[in-house]
């Protein structure tokens, strides 16, 4: 391939940048972070997690964590937006969408391109949010392909926020303690 090809030139922009760091921000050392990728404050980053910003940017919002094995990737016409005090859990790949504050992403759960989430959401274990869907907030999201069951009530919105808290405090635990403490490449 040449190295005037787009995609070249596409990598060289978003690849050359350095991941923009938030205070307290806690990395597992098996966790890969690189790129155009901005981790909020608090936010953390779970064994062998991967955030890849080679082609846009990902954006990661203050206390959100990013648990083992998770995937958070981009498209050409999209980044990866995640809000504030959202759990991406366990082996979850979030791709080309923007994530609402305070919502749950379940294990295994699959977001393609384009999609939009809104706030206060549960995204079921294995779900498959398709592209370009778009979830209006306090919903939950069931089912391959995914769709809204139901609104979330007031109850369960108002604990969405607990899941991350936890692992913001986890997250701190592991710092002060230095547990497994790594950080992104080129920082």
């Amino acid at each position: 391939m040449e190295s005037d090809h787009p995609v070249n030139q596409r990598l060289e922009t978003y690849l050359t940048q350095t991941p923009t760091i938030g205070e307290e921000v806690y990395i597992a050392k098996s966790a890969v972070v690189f790129g155009a990728v901005t981790l909020g404050d608090r936010a953390s980053v779970w064994y062998n997690a991967v955030l890849r910003g080679d082609i846009h940017e990902i954006t990661v919002g203050e206390g959100t964590n990013i648990q083992d094995n998770a995937v958070l990737h981009i498209a050409d016409e999209f980044g990866c937006h995640l809000g504030n005090y959202v759990t991406v859990g366990h082996s979850a790949i979030v791709h080309a969408c923007r994530v609402g504050d305070e919502t749950l992403v379940g294990m295994g759960a699959t977001i393609l391109d384009g999609a939009l989430v809104g706030n206060q959401c549960i995204i079921g274990a294995n779900a498959l949010v398709k592209q370009g869907y778009e979830i209006p907030d306090g919903s939950m999201v069931l089912g391959s392909p995914a769709r809204v069951v139901r609104k979330l009530t007031e109850e369960e919105r108002a604990s969405l926020k607990n899941w991350a808290d936890k692992y913001v405090a986890n997250a701190a635990y592991c710092l002060e303690r230095g547990i497994n403490v790594g950080g992104p490449m080129g920082y």
